[in-house]
């Protein structure tokens, strides 16, 4: 057992044990804001494009352009936070942030938003992004160390569904209230506080015990090479990258693209409260599980488990496409995303504890390139695939696939530990 191991199961668990650290609810409550004024964004400027525009094409390209730096470039932003100090990195994220929401808003102001101003803006907020996440955890892992890890990934990762689920309504809210370029004006102040915040927080490498790791130089495509060979004989690591990115690229969120048509073979085509029900209940469970699992101190991080949770997910998800039942779909769905964020925090958790010092920003980027960026392609199995043979049978045998690998995987990683022992 590694040392962060040790250490993390040397504490014994308490409910909600990271927000007992005074740093880390500053940096949960400031995180929650923003990403709720990235949700408030995506709401306000989708929005407009679509009236704007009504392009499909551009609709698609958001969602490559939102996915896509965190493939291209997520271990050159994890190298980033292992040579200068994550808090800046992140402030740099927040600030391209708040010029995108204030470009949006300006444009509106204006009535000159042309194409290639959403495609440009689209990019910007992309790489917005993929300079916060890697930065992030790897502050996370300064504000509370190893023991109480477990905790801070997933409340983090409860925060970020908070701010999906708040987004919406309260962007549209300020939608009716304030208009759209009001709006989306006022969304820039609701990054301030993570901004102000990380500016005094006494985090980082400066904040550091024990000797400083030599800074490695961002070395491009070279660091991605390195950092895979650095890992390759770390079952945990190498197995928790594969399963998040093998879930991403199969299955992904790419089914919630879908949810219009799901709607309505379930008896519910219009644009109502039951199709915003299904929208919503992936997130609400996902939520409840962070409060869940986090008040009752359930799920200490092991690879096995997070395995069999993500068999679980995936079995909800074969369940929900076969489901001809709006309850047991919404039920179903709702499953679907407890078992997704406890595996997901569960394997992000492993990967930070396990990854070496001098290049846990590289590792967490590898993670994230694996476990967000193979997004921009789920759509081409369970949509493209559906237009194929129809949505409930592409969703239920990507799911199925999935499944069938997870269950390989855990087979191959557990005869692995047998041989060692």
């Amino acid at each position: 057992m590694s040392d962060s191991h040790a250490s993390a199961a040397a504490v014994p668990h308490q409910s909600f044990a990271a927000l007992r650290h005074s740093g880390f609810r500053a940096f949960f409550i400031t995180s929650a804001l923003s990403m709720m004024a990235d949700s408030i964004e995506h709401v306000i400027s989708y929005w407009m494009m679509f009236e704007k525009f009504h392009s499909p094409a551009l609709g698609g390209f958001a969602v490559l352009s939102h996915w896509l730096p965190f493939l291209l470039f997520s271990v050159h932003s994890g190298a980033l936070a292992d040579r200068f100090d994550p808090r800046r990195i992140i402030q740099l994220g927040m600030l391209l942030f708040m010029a995108v929401s204030l470009g949006w808003g300006l444009l509106f102001l204006s009535d000159s938003l042309e194409m290639w101003h959403a495609v440009v803006l689209l990019v910007v907020h992309g790489f917005a992004g993929v300079l916060w996440n890697p930065a992030s955890q790897m502050l996370i892992h300064d504000i509370v160390g190893a023991a109480q890890l477990q905790s801070a990934v997933r409340l983090t990762a409860t925060s970020r569904w908070l701010g999906l689920l708040m987004g919406p309504a309260v962007g549209g809210g300020m939608l009716l209230v304030l208009g759209p370029a009001h709006g989306i004006l006022f969304n820039v102040l609701i990054y301030l506080p993570l901004v102000a915040w990380l500016w005094r927080a006494p985090y980082g490498p400066r904040f550091r015990t024990g000797e400083a790791a030599p800074a490695r130089a961002v070395r491009g495509l070279a660091d991605i090479v390195s950092t895979i060979r650095d890992i390759s004989g770390n079952r945990t690591i190498a197995s928790m990258i594969v399963l998040g990115g093998l879930a991403s690229l199969i299955v992904g969120n790419s089914y919630q693209a879908q949810m219009p048509e799901f709607a309505h073979d379930l008896g519910h085509g219009d644009a109502g409260i039951f199709y915003s029900m299904l929208l919503a209940a992936d997130a609400a469970g996902a939520f409840v599980a962070g409060v869940v699992l986090e008040s009752r101190g359930l799920l200490p991080a092991r690879p096995r488990t997070a395995f069999v949770l993500a068999m679980l997910w995936c079995c909800a998800l074969v369940g929900f496409a076969a489901s001809s039942s709006y309850a047991l779909a919404l039920a179903l769905l709702f499953a679907a995303g407890f078992l997704e964020l406890s595996f997901n925090a569960m394997a992000q958790t492993l990967v930070q504890l396990d990854a070496p010092a001098p290049i846990r920003g590289r590792v967490i980027g590898l993670f994230l390139m694996s476990n967000l960026g193979l997004r921009a392609f789920s759509g081409i199995t369970v949509g493209i695939g559906g237009s194929l043979i129809g949505i409930h049978w592409s969703l239920a045998l990507s799911a199925a696939a999935l499944l069938a690998l997870t269950v390989a995987m855990l087979a191959f990683t557990a005869r692995g530990a047998a041989k060692r022992q």
